[in-house]
């Protein structure tokens, strides 16, 4: 637990230290690519403080010119913020209405994100609208296609949803995986435990997306399914290994 509250406390200071560059980025979705660099500062302070040092393997070259629509497994908080310290072409996160009640956070949170209520059939097809003009706009996305953190811990990647496969194919934006094998272990839900340490991450090819359509999402969707979930296998062998 007292992992849990270093970490709110690193949020704290971090927003305060930061807040004149994140509050004057983040005024407008024009003013995103200004504010991206700032959040992954931000990110960087976070996990610096947490005392997580971090190890990642490329499969391939990426090329940050161009935008992504990321996807990663969902297992902890500290998803968002490798992310934003790994993929270096701005992405918008798309998350659970619920945090923007934190304070401070949730401020900045509402500005620069996609917010959803995953329990109104509206909001998600709203949300699927404000995605496709970010993405019109050069914007890309991360996406949790797990639809949240599961929640039994014993789950190592449950089945995808179609909304991020629907969206990359409709616009032509490659997919970007992403494979964190140990947010769990190190940051769990709060009152289950934590600790500093070593946090890996497998970047993985970009995957083209241009002639499919629709009728493709779901071979596209089990394909990344797949390739997310044969690297959180091999992660676990090489710990048992060792």
């Amino acid at each position: 637990m007292l992992y849990h509250v270093w970490y709110y406390w690193c949020m704290l200071v971090s927003i305060v230290l930061l807040s004149p560059g994140l509050y004057w980025t983040s005024r407008s979705a024009s003013d995103f690519p200004r504010f991206y660099p700032w959040a992954r500062r931000w990110a960087a302070f976070i996990l610096n403080g947490m005392f997580l040092w971090r190890k990642v393997r490329y499969e391939a070259q990426i090329p940050w010119d161009r935008p992504y629509i990321v996807v990663s497994n969902h297992t902890s908080e500290l998803d968002v913020m490798f992310c934003y310290r790994l993929v270096k072409s701005p992405i918008v996160f798309i998350g659970k209405a619920e945090l923007a009640k934190i304070p401070l956070f949730g401020f900045f949170y509402r500005r620069t994100s996609i917010l959803v209520d995953r329990s109104s059939l509206a909001s998600k097809r709203a949300v699927m609208d404000k995605a496709a003009r970010r993405l019109a706009r050069g914007t890309g996305l991360c996406i949790y296609p797990e639809g949240g953190i599961p929640k039994n811990p014993n789950t190592l990647l449950a089945p995808f949803k179609a909304g991020a496969f629907k969206l990359a194919i409709e616009s032509g934006t490659p997919i970007l995986p992403i494979t964190f094998p140990d947010h769990r272990r190190r940051f769990p839900d709060f009152g289950k435990g934590g600790s500093p340490g070593v946090i890996r991450a497998t970047v993985h090819a970009p995957i083209e997306v241009t002639g499919l359509t629709v009728a493709d999402q779901e071979a596209v969707s089990d394909r990344v399914h797949a390739i997310i979930l044969g690297e959180l296998n091999r992660y676990r062998a090489e710990d048992r290994k060792s």
